[in-house]
């Protein structure tokens, strides 16, 4: 004996595409520029050109925030914290930064995201 089962997902798409859901939709504009609001003040800055390489090159949008210097990847993993701002002072910049502000954050850009793209944040 055989079972076949046949989903619809038709409807699927225009949803998405309302909600601005898709890559270089509304909502993602949204997402993007605000992680990197929100990560500005926990990057490491000594001179801010690793700062302004986020600015730089993402593409918002794109679903991917990129920093891009030569020595980002260090920095994410190493920095110390110990310049102006830094967390050896009781500033936020330094090593993890964009982690550390989702922790802080990720709330407020679901909110946002949701209000954007006509909805409510569930959860």
């Amino acid at each position: 004996m055989k079972f076949t089962a046949r989903v619809d997902f038709s409807g699927l798409n225009k949803v998405i595409n309302k909600r601005g859901l898709r890559k270089y939709g509304k909502t993602q504009i949204f997402i993007d520029s605000e992680v990197l609001r929100v990560c500005d003040p926990y990057v490491p800055k000594r001179s801010g050109t690793l700062k302004e390489s986020g600015n730089t090159f993402t593409v918002p949008g794109s679903g991917e925030v990129e920093y891009n210097t030569p020595y980002a990847k260090r920095q994410h993993r190493e920095n110390a914290g110990r310049g102006e701002g830094g967390t050896r002072h009781g500033g936020l910049r330094g090593k993890h930064w964009f982690e550390r502000a989702m922790i802080d954050h990720k709330d407020d850009i679901l909110e946002g995201a949701a209000k954007v793209a006509g909805g409510r944040r569930r959860g």
